[in-house]
């Protein structure tokens, strides 16, 4: 086999790098405390071996290459995290790579060219992996999402592997469409589908799926950061939400809602959608629905947290109508997961990323636990739970033969304090280091 390389040098070689990144055959880790599939035990002295950017095998004991069934021919990497608590790739279910909300957001929504806000979305797809998010969903974008996820998952360049919903499906007037400009600027924002009629949503979402959407993504509700003061409440039509759900789900796909108002979260429910993200004024009713279509909660709170912190001071930048839902709903959404844990429903991780700011994803966790989940249900959440959200249970969320070669380090134990998470010292992706500390 070719020369192995010992676990300090390998990395030292691979540290922040940008993109391509060299692989090899095998990668072997050597993990001294391992959470493979989080809500089972840690396990101790356990070796991973990666095979052309997949696990396959998760091994007693610290084994050599040969031992992992590597060739002569073989190249390998050993990385030695015998000090280290591994555990599977992180996964952020909610993001936004192609922007961050900020005092220019509305200007930059027309000043960026194209060809800039594919940049932006590489760039932050690097600075989410370099957190630890191996995986995110992104839930709302214009089509460079798509030539974005391609390169990336191709491993042109270095960034979380990105599942993506495209352009938000919204009625006229609706959240996701921007408001505030002239029509002529307006006709040059195509980073929506709007529909109107149960027709015209079946078209919507058939339209996505040419397009190239992994998922979909429809606003049951208005939304906080809508330049419009149309409320929170339901924005469609029982008829039109069947035909969107029932649309993509013959097609192959997810669907989630954007949801806020108890009426609008209750009548996504009660239609068949899959999940609801934010849902933060869910009731007792929101969660017997939650449970008896095995619906997950995206909650979002670092994003209520962070549109709460924006809109408080007089001097805030948001638009009066911006600004009072931000104010009435950001502080509720802590609360509502803390009774949305306690009744059962389960959650999966996202952040709205893009509201708050890129690389810091990791800031969801010690809400959850604030929330009320215990440290293991929060990484949970961040990993099982939203590979199943996603559909790709097969492929990432834990450490096991067969699936991507994603896994992150800490040095500490998150499961006795959370905060380990917000700065983890090692970042592999199919096999590939992209960080280590």
């Amino acid at each position: 086999m070719k020369p192995v390389l010992p676990g300090a040098a390998a990395a030292a070689a691979l540290v922040l790098v940008s993109s391509p990144v060299l692989a090899a055959d095998y990668a072997i880790v050597h993990a001294g405390r391992l959470l493979a599939v989080p809500g089972k035990s840690v396990l101790k002295e356990q070796t991973v071996v990666i095979k052309d950017g997949r696990i396959a095998a998760v091994t007693p004991g610290y084994i050599d290459a040969r031992a992992a069934g590597a060739s002569e021919t073989d190249t390998v990497r050993v990385y030695d995290l015998t000090r280290k608590f591994v555990l599977p790739g992180l996964i952020d279910g909610h993001v936004h790579l192609e922007s961050e909300l900020s005092p220019r957001s509305k200007l930059e929504a027309v000043e960026k060219s194209d060809a800039a806000i594919t940049l932006d979305m590489l760039d932050n797809a690097r600075k989410e992996l370099m957190a630890g998010f191996t995986t995110v969903r992104d839930l709302g974008a214009g089509d460079e999402i798509f030539a974005v996820r391609d390169a990336i998952n191709a491993g042109r360049f270095a960034g979380a592997r990105i599942f993506a919903a495209g352009p938000l499906i919204t009625p006229t007037g609706g959240h996701g469409a921007p408001h505030g400009y002239r029509e002529d600027i307006l006709e040059t924002m195509p980073h929506y589908a709007v529909c109107n009629g149960a027709d015209d949503c079946r078209r919507a979402v058939r339209e996505a799926v040419s397009r190239g959407a992994d998922q979909i993504k429809f606003t049951a509700t208005g939304g906080v950061l809508s330049e419009t003061a149309a409320g929170t409440g339901v924005a469609f039509y029982d008829d039109e939400m069947r035909a969107i759900i029932e649309t993509a789900h013959m097609l192959g796909r997810r669907v989630t809602a954007h949801a806020h108002g108890t009426n609008g979260v209750n009548a996504a429910l009660h239609a068949g959608v899959d999940s609801i993200e934010h849902g933060t004024f869910s009731d007792d009713e929101s969660f017997r629905l939650f449970k008896k279509h095995s619906a997950y909660l995206v909650p979002t709170i670092l994003a209520g947290v962070t549109v709460t912190e924006m809109a408080t001071p007089d001097d805030t930048f948001m638009p009066p109508a911006v600004r009072k839902k931000a104010l009435a709903v950001g502080p509720h959404i802590l609360d509502m997961v803390r009774r949305a844990h306690k009744a059962g429903v389960k959650i999966a991780f996202g952040t709205d990323t893009g509201v708050s700011k890129h690389g810091q994803n990791a800031r969801e966790f010690p809400l959850l636990v604030k929330a009320g989940l215990s440290p293991m249900e929060a990484i949970e959440a961040a990993t099982v739970n939203d590979a199943d959200n996603m559909g790709q249970s097969a492929n990432i969320g834990s450490i096991a033969p067969g699936k991507f070669g994603d896994l992150v380090a800490v040095d500490g134990d998150p499961l006795a304090d959370i905060n380990e998470l917000l700065d983890v010292d090692f970042v592999m992706k199919e096999g590939v280091v992209y960080k280590s500390k």
